[in-house]
């Protein structure tokens, strides 16, 4: 299927080499440039008693913060951030699709758009990227929180015959955070892909309110809760 080729936009040669510029990395900077201007935006004109979108904001980021300070301890001042932008990034790049121009075939007549906006975490380079991301950060916070004495010695729990398995966990769990992500995002835009095709007036919409909205909002609140649970348990130090 066309659709789910990840297509070469243009080439960038540099030192000899040709770097492939995909619509995946055109997308996910147009996703980010959307954060920076949106957040630019929205604390441009701060005020002492919060109201509308400022007090929506504010009450997001003491959300954050008290989700961080449980979750990660100390830790909570460099995580929470990364698990807030994480969580915008995600639930932006997953229903970024709705804005995309559809291609209608109808009554003889074919409109094809001139470009077509497609989720970049259709992609597994992006899923499997952000779950490298937060398997290293257990690694190294979990190291950071129990020392190098500690670290090795969790990896023992709780009998020394649970080492490969403990070490396998690691590999386990970054298939897991890049697959999940992944088939989730690509079966839905499959989907919809379909139903365009069948239905391309009235039907498209209802059914992207599920798989667009709802549906990447979920993925992208499983993601970022899988880290965070994963992140918790390597900086809370076990007694005994």
């Amino acid at each position: 299927m066309e659709a789910l080729e990840i297509k070469t936009v243009f080439n960038i040669s540099i030192a000899g080499f040709s770097i492939p510029i995909t619509e995946t990395v055109i997308i996910s900077w147009a996703v980010m440039i959307i954060l920076i201007c949106g957040s630019l935006i929205l604390t441009s004109r701060l005020k002492t008693v919060p109201k509308g979108p400022q007090a929506i904001m504010e009450t997001a980021v003491e959300f954050l913060n008290n989700f961080a300070k449980d979750q990660f301890g100390s830790f909570a001042k460099f995580l929470g951030p990364y698990i807030g932008s994480v969580f915008l990034f995600l639930l932006f790049a997953n229903i970024i699709g709705v804005i995309s121009p559809v291609e209608i075939k109808a009554f003889g007549h074919e409109f094809m758009p001139p470009f077509m906006i497609r989720p970049p975490t259709r992609d597994i380079n992006v899923t499997a990227a952000f779950a490298v991301i937060s398997i290293v950060l257990v690694l190294v916070f979990g190291f950071a929180a129990r020392g190098a004495g500690g670290w090795f010695k969790h990896l023992l729990h709780p009998v020394p015959m649970m080492l490969p398995f403990n070490i396998m966990e690691f590999g386990t769990r970054l298939i897991s955070l890049a697959l999940r992500l992944f088939g989730n995002i690509l079966g839905g835009f499959v989907l919809m892909n379909m139903i365009e095709g069948l239905f391309p007036v009235g039907l498209p919409m209802i059914f992207s309110l599920y798989l667009d909205f709802f549906d990447g909002g979920i993925q992208a609140a499983i993601f970022v809760f899988l880290t965070s649970l994963y992140i918790s348990e390597a900086v809370k130090v076990h007694e005994g």
